[in-house]
């Protein structure tokens, strides 16, 4: 591909994932009433290229911390870049360029479930600034504290409908992964949420598969309102007790867990020196880790923890 080519496809997803911040934004604060997103445009500092917008709102109706982050950066390829990657280009060699939308919603209301989604692009270039690799990874999961299979099986089949004309066998595919990939290995494989979908290094090879890929991503992008917002709407006005919030709390505390021992995107971000308070953002408000906790069998709290410890298929 030629450079001038890549740069056009380079924005065409940059304004992508900008206007897909602004549409999940504004429904967002449509459905809270009350809480406005905060905009901080940010710059990578003095060294490293690129920047993005953190929109943050806290302390919302329904929503107790949202952000939703666009990043665009770029930079050389340091060994450590490189061992983050898995690639095996020799010292000094090339450059890289990543843009991508990242969201973590946490809820005020413990009925209604948290949800993280991402949807990015990654690019490698030798020295003369030529594309020698480039792919598509992202997607999207849900975070219940209780169960509501109704509201499981509407996220899922949501995706499920976004991915299904790229291909059926692809949903079952990146259903599993994201069974796998969310999962506190260190607890058992007891799984952070109920799933949803997850795929990495979704490599563009070619031109009509560069096409493709984009519209695969537009299509997730866009099916995330579809995918939550019937479930807020359905969960927040139901009361609540002490007790719900504090086992909410607990099961964040898993959330915390994965995100800082196991999540690739906190880890690589923390590991090329990406801007701390936005790879942080994904952290809950508020938090409890109680030594040894485990719900009464049989209640509501349990059949949450039974769900998270046993996948199951939702569609």
């Amino acid at each position: 591909m030629k450079k001038e080519e890549t740069k056009a496809f380079r924005d065409n997803w940059i304004r992508f994932v900008y206007n897909l911040q602004d549409e999940i934004c504004t429904a967002l604060e449509a459905e809270d009433g009350g809480a406005q997103f905060k905009t901080d445009n940010w710059e990578r500092a003095k060294g490293r290229g690129g920047g993005g917008v953190s929109r943050i709102m806290e302390n919302g109706a329904v929503f107790e911390k949202a952000g939703v982050n666009v990043s665009v950066v770029y930079g050389r390829l340091t060994d450590k870049m490189k061992k983050v990657l898995n690639i095996g280009l020799s010292s000094g060699e090339g450059s890289w360029f990543a843009c991508g939308i990242s969201l973590v919603l946490h809820t005020q209301n413990p009925f209604v479930p948290a949800v993280h989604a991402n949807w990015r692009y990654f690019e490698l270039h030798d020295e003369a600034g030529n594309v020698i690799d480039r792919w598509f990874g992202g997607g999207a999961d849900l975070t219940p504290y209780y169960l509501f299979e109704e509201d499981v099986v509407h996220f899922h089949t949501m995706f499920k409908d976004a991915i299904d004309p790229f291909g059926t066998e692809l949903y079952p595919l990146y259903k599993k992964q994201c069974d796998e990939y969310f999962s506190n290995t260190h607890r058992d494989n007891e799984m952070r949420g109920l799933g949803g979908v997850f795929y990495d290094h979704l490599k563009v090879s070619n031109e009509e598969e560069a096409t493709r890929l984009f519209a695969f991503q537009e299509a997730n992008g866009n099916a995330f309102l579809k995918a939550y917002l019937p479930i807020v709407q359905r969960r927040k006005n139901m009361p609540h007790t002490t007790e719900n919030k504090t086992w909410q709390e607990i099961r964040r505390g898993r959330y915390v867990e994965f995100n800082l021992l196991h999540d690739r995107g906190t880890i690589f971000g923390i590991k090329t020196k990406g801007r701390t308070e936005s790879i942080l953002m994904s952290l809950p408000p508020t938090v409890k880790f109680v030594y040894d906790y485990h719900p009464e069998p049989g209640s509501e709290e349990d059949k949450l923890l039974q769900a998270c410890k046993h996948p199951k298929e939702w569609v």
